[in-house]
């Protein structure tokens, strides 16, 4: 029963308005190939340097690469498009495993630094 709850969930996922904005920008943004290199390189600095923080270290240096990265994105119309719904597809899966696991009385404040 669990199971199938969360195909049906899945399914509404699937069908939610922020998971088609996210793939038409992912698809228009990934057209261009310079594009889809620089949101990958955005991503992988992103999460190198979230592992650093989370094991109380700091990178001075690939945090201003981050940014510059980021705000070269920002004045590219479909790679910002697409961050944008990218994050908010995130943030919606984030929120519903927070209700998930607060369901079942789950400490997620690990995830929240």
């Amino acid at each position: 029963m669990v199971y199938d709850t969360a195909r049906m969930l899945a399914a509404q996922l699937k069908a939610s308005e922020e998971y088609k904005t996210y793939l038409m920008a992912r698809e228009e943004a990934f057209q261009n190939e310079t594009t889809k290199a620089l949101i990958a390189e955005y991503q992988r600095l992103q999460v190198k340097l979230q592992a650093t923080m989370l094991s109380g270290g700091s990178n001075e240096e690939m945090m201003q690469k981050l940014q510059k990265l980021g705000e070269l994105l920002q004045f590219d119309d479909k790679a910002s498009r697409f961050l944008i719904a990218e994050y908010r597809i995130k943030t919606m899966l984030g929120d519903v495993y927070k209700i998930l696991a607060e369901a079942v009385d789950v400490d997620l404040s690990m995830l929240e630094q």
